[in-house]
């Protein structure tokens, strides 16, 4: 029942909003100290995501988990327009002694470009994500609109109800210490200033860090795990279960019941649910397989137990140990394919033409990988046998007898196998009618032999005239793939194997088989769909960075200011991607979302920078003067938004609830890159920026500009005098 687990992960998801949105208003005010400034920021939260339900409901978006979780994340963004304008507006009124009438429109226009440009190139980050293709793309759609439609709302909010409410409710400053003067800033504005002085005289010392910072990139990538979706404890798992071939309804139920009674003895269990037998409704009757089936056991809920979920589950595996014939999967509910199936994490398939030689390489491959820890529940599509007697039938003696090969085998189907004939029906409940031999005349393989068929003159022979019969064990099942022969191997991962790992180890277990160029191997599941999220979210990076620099360089007006800005995109990777390894956590699909939110966050302390450093040169001062008065005035505002986003991502982070193992490495990515990379970043933008000035300030000299001038000028006078005359 998946509505228990998801009912319980939005409850967490919802509290984690309210201390998102606590924590972001607090943040508020410990920097400006000023209650009104905090009120005015803080209304941006609700009105952006109360709007934000207004798309959702025309998109047809429902309030999910990966609806929410797009919202607990805007928390912490929708905010920033807000407050880089209430910030300025309150930094005119307390330094420069403006009204708060004048200041609200003074500096709201004064930071307009800035604002835009930073909510615009947020935007287009999230446009990759909602036309995303794969089954990844599909979910997360709303995900990517979700939060693009409340970033724009935000837009449109401090441009508007935030400079409308500075303008009433703030009040001019009092002669006493200013804000910025607190013993908690002013030592970091005065760290900060020193720090950039020095780089801006050093500059090599930070062009040489930054690029040494980009490099780690490829350790840390190829270090931290990759997975596709981080395993929930959700408080249920099951159990499937594939008896040996031939086992009957009456013994598959006893053993069953026996495994039943030793799964309610373990710890935490609450209810357990077994079925026996194809569940599935495609079997035609008579046909259905009884030796499969799955147990689902329920756990008390996670807030009552300090034990995991997977603890349980190994707990299970320990039980089948003494029951070497059975092949067992332990495995959690499947939010994709639902339960009463085996879902395994790593699926690959080998492909070849002969099934005997396919046999000999997928034994191969399992005891190699059940000799490497964290591959469990390994097996193959050809490890079950089944009990079969195969029909020889002689041809020649039949044709003499002329009886077709078609009429042997409708004749064993129907006396052997049985066949429904009709149907009878009894107050509410309907029965089929089989025709079938009586036990005695189809128990026994001498017996099958006597059954009478006719032949051509109507008499009734015995089909052992013609007919031989061999015990043999078959496959369960033969697949075809491209008209080739397929055995599928199948293992399930335990949380300290990723699955990129396990999907590393296996191509070197299959590599060292060096198959013939007619075997193949190719992985499916899961193991596939990560190779294609991969590659869909490299492209979407690809874009998001072109449609950055487009927004970037039209708002700019400038083709170098955009790569200037940029520039602090790739120091947060290794960071964010270092936090992974410190805390162990893989890769999953979430943290790539999260490393997309970082991208368009970074850049914002650049715009801002960028911005004002062109302000203040535009009136005339010095550039070295104006990027150290810009960065002053601008860190305030960058501290404040990336205090908020971190703080608002922290209850996420350190959420133990429901469904928090998938929000956990999107927060955990996100705080991590933004608070590891923050100094670095404040520094490369004022120093690349520089480094530019001077490029763009590399022309020609007169002494040589000139001369060239005019003699472009003679030869272009030469041809038009030229062609003027015939």
């Amino acid at each position: 029942d998946q509505s228990r687990f998801i009912q319980r992960s939005i409850e967490e998801i919802k509290l984690h909003l309210l201390l998102g949105a606590i924590l972001v208003a607090l943040t508020v005010w410990l920097f400006m100290r000023d209650w009104r400034s905090t009120v005015i920021a803080s209304i941006a939260i609700p009105a952006s995501i109360i709007a934000t339900f207004t798309l959702m409901r025309y998109m047809g978006f429902t309030l999910n988990n990966i609806t929410m979780l797009g919202l607990v994340l805007a928390v912490g963004i929708v905010i920033d327009d807000a407050v880089v304008v209430l910030e300025n507006i309150f930094r005119h009124i307390e330094e420069k002694g403006e009204s708060p009438m004048s200041a609200a429109s003074a500096a709201t226009r004064e930071i307009a470009l800035a604002v835009m440009a930073t909510t615009l190139s947020l935007l287009v980050i999230f446009v990759p994500l909602a036309f995303m293709a794969g089954r990844v793309g599909r979910f997360f759609k709303s995900f990517g609109i979700t939060i693009a439609f409340a970033v724009a709302i935000s837009l449109l909010i401090s441009f508007t109800l935030t400079p409308m409410l500075s303008s009433r409710f703030l009040r001019p400053q009092s002669k006493g210490k200013s804000s910025k003067e607190s013993l908690f800033y002013s030592w970091i504005d005065r760290s900060y200033g020193w720090i950039l002085a020095w780089s801006l005289r050093h500059r090599w010392v930070v062009v040489v860090a930054g690029t040494v910072t980009v490099l780690w990139t490829i350790p840390l990538f190829l270090a931290v795990g990759k997975t596709f979706i981080p395993n929930d404890d959700q408080s249920e798992f099951e159990i499937v279960v594939q008896t040996p071939g031939g086992y009957t309804l009456e013994e598959s139920d006893r053993l069953f019941k026996e495994l039943e009674g030793k799964v309610k003895k373990l710890r935490g269990v609450t209810n357990i649910l077994t079925t026996l037998g194809d569940t599935s409704g495609r079997s035609k009757p008579g046909e259905g397989d009884v030796t499969t089936g799955s147990i689902y056991v329920r756990l008390v809920d996670l807030s009552e137990r300090d034990y995991s979920q997977f603890d349980v589950m190994a707990d299970t595996r320990g039980i089948f140990a003494d029951y070497p014939d059975l092949r067992v999967s332990v495995q959690g509910v499947s939010v994709w394919s639902g339960g009463g199936v085996r879902a395994t994490y790593l699926e690959f398939n080998l492909r070849g033409p002969s099934l005997q030689r396919l046999e000999e390489y997928s034994d191969r491959i399992i005891a190699r990988m059940r000799a490497q820890p964290g591959f469990v529940d390994i097996d193959t599509t050809l490890s079950v046998r089944k009990p079969e007697l195969r029909t020889v039938i002689d041809r020649q003696k039949a044709s003499e007898f002329g009886i077709q090969v078609q009429d042997i085998a409708s004749t064993l189907q129907t006396l052997v196998g049985g066949e429904p004939v009709s149907k009878y029906k009894e107050e509410d409940e309907q029965y089929d009618i089989w025709l079938r031999a009586t036990r005695d005349r189809r128990g026994d393989s001498q017996v099958i032999l006597n059954l009478p068929l006719p032949d051509r003159g109507g008499n009734l022979v015995k089909v052992g005239n013609f007919v031989t019969l061999h015990e043999q064990l078959g496959p369960s099942q033969i697949d075809r793939y491209n008209r080739q022969r397929k055995v599928t191997v199948v293992a399930n991962l335990l949380p300290s194997l990723p699955l990129g790992e396990a999907v590393e180890k296996t191509k070197g277990i299959v590599g060292e088989l060096d198959l013939p160029g007619v075997y193949m191997a190719d992985f499916t599941g899961r193991a596939k769909v990560l190779a294609e999220t991969m590659t869909n979210f490299a492209i979407a990076f690809m874009l998001s960075f072109i449609f950055m620099y487009m927004i970037l360089a039209a708002q700019f007006e400038s083709f170098a200011h955009p790569v200037t800005i940029m520039l602090a995109l790739p120091l947060t990777l290794p960071f964010a991607l270092f936090s992974l390894v410190l805390l162990g956590q893989p890769l999953d699909i979430y943290a790539m979302f999260g490393l997309f939110m970082l991208f368009g966050i970074v850049k914002k302390n650049g715009i801002l920078q960028i911005d004002y450093t062109n302000t203040l040169r535009s009136q005339g001062m010095e550039r070295e003067q104006a990027i150290l008065e810009a960065n002053h005035a601008r860190l305030r505002p960058i501290l404040m938004t990336t205090l908020m986003l971190v703080f608002g991502m922290l209850p996420i982070a350190l959420g133990e609830g429901p469904g928090s193992a998938s929000r956990a490495s999107m927060a955990k990515v996100i705080i991590g890159g933004q608070a590891l990379s923050l100094l670095i970043t404040l520094l490369i933008t004022p120093v690349a920026y520089s480094l530019f000035d001077e490029l763009g300030k590399v022309r020609l000299g007169t002494e040589w500009r000139l001369p060239l001038q005019r003699e472009i000028k003679a030869r272009l006078a030469c041809l038009k005098g030229y062609f003027s005359h015939p």
